[in-house]
């Protein structure tokens, strides 16, 4: 059984999940059926972690994330509180795979070297998305479902396609910001007030 600590109430884990008695769950935290947590990782209290996804060794996994089914996480991802990773998503972390060394061998663990992706505060990942190792997603932002993203995405950007390319801002809650008549942005949920500086936006 997993370490439980922290948070609100107990742990739930699915007896068909894959917990690795090296990892530590927070207190509040569900981990579905056929989930496996490796060794090292951490995932904070009240997670939800779906059915059939994966969590690599020594991921640190912050408070109130989901993992939504099948998603990835491969080792060693930050993804800091409030984050959405949404259904069959992959957060990758080798930049140029191989099976094997160019003469042939199979490729160990001294053989490269893992370059993890890094999720902001509040963050949410669409469903089937695919983030290139290394890359760090920022507060807020959104990245549309079966986006690839290969390079950094501002906080509250709203990023798409393949590659993934900026499309828009987001507030807190989610939605597609609105200009404002002072050249700013609004949110059409919430009405917080943003302004852009330095290539990404500033709540005001």
């Amino acid at each position: 059984m997993a370490t439980v600590e922290g948070g609100s109430g107990a742990a739930r884990i699915e007896p068909s999940a894959d917990v690795d008695e090296r990892a530590a769950i927070g207190a509040g935290t569900t981990v579905w059926h056929l989930a496996q947590v490796r060794e090292d990782a951490v995932v904070g209290a009240d997670c939800v972690i779906g059915r059939g996804a994966y969590v690599g060794p020594g991921v640190r996994i912050g408070d109130r994330v989901k993992v939504q089914n099948h998603a990835l996480v491969y080792e060693p991802a930050v993804v800091e509180d409030g984050v959405f990773i949404g259904p069959a998503a992959v957060l990758t972390n080798d930049r140029y795979p191989r099976a094997v060394t160019p003469d042939g061998l199979p490729k160990g663990q001294l053989d490269w070297r893992a370059e993890g992706v890094t999720l902001r505060h509040g963050c949410s990942i669409g469903g089937r998305a695919v983030l290139v190792a290394g890359v760090t997603v920022g507060r807020w932002a959104l990245v549309a479902a079966g986006a690839v993203v290969h390079r950094d995405v501002p906080d509250f950007a709203l990023v798409a396609g393949v590659p993934a390319r900026r499309i828009g801002w987001v507030g807190r809650a989610g939605e597609p910001l609105r200009p404002a008549g002072d050249g700013g942005w609004q949110c059409p949920r919430t009405a917080e007030r943003y302004r852009e500086q330095g290539g990404t936006l500033v709540p005001l």
